[in-house]
């Protein structure tokens, strides 16, 4: 089969043109859904919408083994100059194109005999919990091999090339309040002072040691206490953490240290200091065979000088709820190199969109190529 994606370039530029120009949210991504739904309409396929939530899942094909890509949908909220604003600055509107390149391509070059070939055009990636409420649908209950995407930055993947695996750490996003009461400003002694109370909660996320041969971090991103009178001493504030490790052992490590640094805080200056995990993104669990397949697949359409070994990076993904969650399942995520900078989640994010028919063509590949390896097996 062929599968080279240049065939598509001029269509896969109007999509991606489209999903960059109109990014929605978390769980607010109702008109990608419908344009999605309009793009895959006109062929004849399965397709899945939710009542309750944003999301498509698009089928073709028939029979074992089911194989699936899931690519994720939703855009940042992030200031763009000087604007708040739903902004594509993490690369799933190249997703979301690629994924459709792949459809397409089927479609137009015929749809192998053997293989049931899903699409997953997940909600809610940012949040870290869009694989569980897709996991909670049941889209994979049956899936054998599910395979994701993810542009790199240039920091991470010279441009060009593409990796079999990304190895991605556990991710996870805390709400913090400290309960206590405001005093006047004469009078310093009449209440813990929430201003303080915060900067040595952040001190102490800076004493934080674990085994350092594994990568983690914590940070303090947002704090904000007090108001417009100057001379009243905020006893409230609330704040978030962001956690991050290498793997969801450590993740627990850490997580422990924050709820000690809590408790001693509030013991301490007798205030009440409340943690509420917003999300909780796991660590990589990877599959050999599926990184064989995607392996085989980018020097197959690529060649072997554009193939890189794995990607290990801090960064998280829900991606990986889906084999928490069903073991069974044989996973990998394809890492794109295309010169992105200046880095994920800048508000003025670029890449280079000559890589998307590649990724396009090694995806392709990889998913016929499961199949039709399946099938062989079988027999």
């Amino acid at each position: 089969m062929e599968t080279n994606g240049y065939k598509l370039a001029d269509e896969l530029n109007r999509i991606f043109d489209y999903l960059h120009r109109y990014p929605e949210v978390s769980w607010e991504e109702k008109g990608t859904s419908d344009y999605i739904q309009s793009l895959v309409s006109r062929y004849d396929c399965k397709v899945t919408r939710f009542d309750d939530c944003a999301g498509v899942v698009v089928e073709i094909g028939n029979g074992a083994p089911v194989i699936a890509l899931r690519a994720d949908m939703d855009a940042l909220w992030q200031e763009v100059h000087g604007t708040f604003q739903a902004n594509h600055s993490c690369g799933h509107d190249a997703h979301m194109t690629i994924a459709l390149g792949v459809f397409l391509t089927m479609m137009e070059n015929g749809i192998p005999e053997t293989g049931t070939f899903r699409f997953i055009f997940q909600p809610a990636e940012e949040k870290g919990n869009g694989a569980l409420k897709m996991v909670d649908k049941g889209v994979v209950d049956d899936v054998d091999f599910l395979y994701g995407m993810h542009l790199r930055p240039a920091e991470e993947l010279s441009n060009g090339r593409f990796a079999p695996a990304i190895q991605h750490g556990a991710a996870r996003f805390i709400k913090g309040t400290i309960q206590g009461e405001d005093a006047h400003g004469a009078r310093p002694h009449l209440n813990a002072n929430a201003i303080q109370v915060g900067s040595e909660f952040f001190q102490h996320l800076n004493n934080i040691q674990i085994d350092p041969r594994i990568p983690y971090s914590v940070k303090m991103t947002a704090f904000q206490a007090g108001g417009k009178s100057a001379n009243i001493i905020p006893g409230s504030a609330t704040f978030s953490l962001d956690l991050r490790a290498q793997n969801n052992d450590v993740m627990h490590q850490v997580n422990d240290k924050v709820e000690k640094i809590a408790s001693m805080l509030g013991d301490y200056h007798q205030v009440a200091i409340q943690l509420e995990t917003n999300a909780d993104v796991a660590a990589a669990v990877l599959d050999d065979d599926a990184l064989g397949m995607m392996d085989e697949a980018i020097v197959n359409q690529a060649g072997e000088a554009s193939t890189a070994p794995m990607i290990t990076t801090t960064g998280g993904d829900d991606f990986h709820f889906y084999t928490l969650k069903r073991p069974s399942l044989k996973a990998t995520m394809l890492a794109i190199g295309c010169d992105l900078r200046p880095g994920l989640h800048h508000p003025e994010m670029t890449f280079d969109r000559s890589v998307i028919p590649t990724a396009v063509s090694i995806l392709t590949d990889c998913l016929t190529r499961t199949a039709k390896t399946c099938s062989r097996r079988e027999e």
